[in-house]
């Protein structure tokens, strides 16, 4: 049998227990053993936007327009001078309309009041909802009374998005109805006095196709 040498006999000792204690590393197990780790999925975020009918792509404007769906705009003393609802933040580049128009052979009593804007850098549907919660309070304070029924979707029109009316009942015949619209870029309401919500989302359609461009 060969005798070791001083020197192989301590690389020999040094070699025998590093692979002791790699074989009894529990680490050096677990790391030789556990899969790599994995992201998990990321769903993307519900939307809770609701529309009557797909949104017209663009960026659309409104304006003023002498006429709006057979309705004649009021001019002179009698029309309105001042913004009645508060439209909101209003920023760099929206633009405001507000107008009340006669309905035809009209000369006197209350005109449909329309209040709309364009350039809407939030969600449409929550401007909408002020313009909504403003005209409620300015119908209140004119000649309306009750508590807003539910809104109910109509047709909104060639430009898509959401139309939606509900009246601030009186009584069960004809009383004041508040309509609202809103696509990608615009949101608009007005407040017909003493007609029907299907009667008044009709005339609002073809206001809004004369406003909206």
């Amino acid at each position: 049998m060969a005798t070791l040498g001083p020197r192989t006999l301590i690389a020999t000792l040094v070699l025998a227990t590093t692979l002791t204690l790699t074989a009894c590393d529990p680490a050096a197990e677990v790391e030789a053993e556990s899969p790599p780790a994995t992201s998990a999925p990321v769903s993307p975020p519900a939307s809770s936007a609701v529309s009557t009918s797909p949104a017209g792509s663009g960026k659309h404007t409104l304006a003023e327009a002498a006429t709006a769906g057979g309705l004649t705009k009021a001019t002179g003393a009698g029309a309105v001078s001042d913004v009645p609802v508060d439209p909101g933040e209003m920023r760099d580049g929206m633009h405001l309309v507000v107008a009340d128009y006669n309905r035809a052979g009209q000369t006197s009593g209350r005109r449909i009041l329309f209040v709309g804007v364009d350039g809407v850098p939030e969600d449409p549907n929550k401007r909408r909802e002020h313009l909504w919660r403003g005209l409620i309070d300015y119908a209140l304070q004119n000649g309306s009374t009750g508590s807003p029924t539910t809104a109910k979707p109509y047709q909104p029109g060639p430009f898509g998005g959401s139309l939606e009316c509900f009246s601030l009942p009186e009584s069960a015949n004809s009383t004041d109805v508040i309509c609202g619209w809103s696509d990608t870029t615009t949101a608009a309401v007005a407040l017909f006095p003493r007609t029907t919500p299907a009667d008044a989302a009709r005339l609002f359609a073809a206001m809004r196709a004369d406003l909206e461009h």
